[in-house]
């Protein structure tokens, strides 16, 4: 009897299944061609731009954590990191932890949601501008006005971002450059740049191509690579609104939306007959695991009674072709 329960354990141990992974496989026709993995070096045109305005407050992004980032709606102002002393910043009364929510600029108000809607303020904004600033601090909203002054150095630069999508896109993008996010009308650090595209990708059958620059997905625009990512993952319908540049040239597409295929079929009668193929591998195991057989592309191997085992797979070298 106990000889029988042994065997039956260790039936049940051969039939048990490999625990469910958590996330799908990386896209195996993800196309990065390596050109692309590196910024274009634009540095001396970067050199060129207008150097812009001058405020001395460093703004970021006021959400912290993950599930903020991936939230469906925008962020609710920018943070003040840090204001520098003497600054135009300094001036108007702003310190750190101060969250700015909208900025009048010639009458014309602007919400502000990411960095780069400050910073591009600053990039076209003349010296002298004043802009009133509607912002929160510690619970309590007040309003203030900030005089830009000329800029008389060059900010350093931006730090890039490189994010994928491959759940109903395929696509992997980065953050714009100064020169790419300036052509296309966008603040340092908004747009994000198609580096990567599944060749699968539904994208492609609306002529995205690799190098367009996104500035606007579904009803929000792109100050940020991350915007293109959770516009995609909270989208409800079969399309997004797409708007991006290329050379010089503003598309509007309608891009449809796909999602994952599935590739893995299991059948079984437990304990009698299991059959599973994942990705290339087949499993079959028949009578409480008397019988048991995998196979991959490249090799294959049986084992009966538990004990009794032989396999074959491919060689290190082809077969000899008769001349």
């Amino acid at each position: 009897m106990p000889r029988l329960l042994s065997v039956i354990a260790l039936a049940l141990l051969v039939g048990c299944q490999s625990a469910l992974p958590e996330s799908p496989p990386p896209l195996a026709d993800m196309e990065e061609p390596p050109a692309l993995f590196a910024e274009p070096a634009d540095e001396d045109a970067r050199q060129k731009l207008p150097l812009g305005c001058y405020s001395g407050v460093e703004v970021t992004d006021p959400r912290t954590t993950l599930e903020e980032r991936l939230a469906d709606a925008p962020a609710a102002g920018v943070l003040v990191g840090n204001v520098v002393a003497n600054s135009p910043g300094d001036a108007a009364g702003l310190v750190a932890g101060d969250l700015l929510l909208s900025a009048q600029v010639d009458g014309s108000m602007q919400t502000l949601t990411a960095p780069s809607e400050w910073r591009r303020i600053e990039q076209t904004a003349a010296p002298g501008t004043v802009v009133t600033l509607r912002l929160d601090r510690a619970g309590s909203e007040r309003q203030t006005r900030v005089t830009l002054a000329p800029r008389v150095r060059r900010s350093e630069r931006l730090a890039s971002t490189r994010l994928r999508e491959e759940e109903k896109v395929g696509v992997v993008v980065r953050t714009a450059t100064e020169v790419e996010a300036g052509a296309a009308g966008l603040g340092v650090g908004g747009g994000a740049v198609v580096v990567g595209l599944s060749r699968g990708s539904p994208w492609r059958l609306v002529d995205v191509r690799l190098g367009d620059v996104l500035t606007r997905i579904g009803d929000q625009p792109v100050t940020h690579p991350q915007a293109v990512l959770t516009a995609i993952r909270n989208a409800k319908g079969p399309t997004l609104d797409l708007v991006f540049m290329r050379a010089d040239t503003r598309h509007n597409v309608q891009a449809p939306l796909s999602s994952r295929t599935n590739e893995v079929r299991e059948v079984g009668l437990p304990l009698v007959f299991t059959y599973s193929r994942d990705r290339g591998t087949t499993t079959t195991s028949m009578l409480l695991g008397l019988i048991h057989y995998r196979s991959t592309a490249a090799a294959w191997r049986m084992r009966l009674l538990w004990l009794i085992s032989f396999g074959g797979g491919d060689s290190d070298r082809l077969l000899e072709v008769a001349r």
